[in-house]
């Protein structure tokens, strides 16, 4: 029984886990203090602003690239 026994203490400690046979230390309970709460400001109301109404595309007219006619 020794360092390779889980079972035991010596064991627990150099595998460096806890268990039944090896206890934790207790911890100081920590007391937690509640936060102050904060005073709720009125906000003034938000307005969504609108997005610019798109212009429908415009069409445009198919133009043909005259070419110059050979002599």
């Amino acid at each position: 029984m020794g360092k390779g026994d889980i079972k035991t203490k010596k064991g627990k400690i150099t595998n460096g886990s806890y268990g039944v046979t090896r206890k934790r230390k207790d911890s100081a309970t920590i007391v937690v203090k509640p936060k102050p709460k904060k005073e709720v400001v009125a906000k003034a109301p938000v307005v969504e602003k609108k997005a610019p109404a798109k212009k429908a595309p415009s069409v445009k007219k198919e133009t043909t690239k005259k070419t110059p006619a050979k002599k």
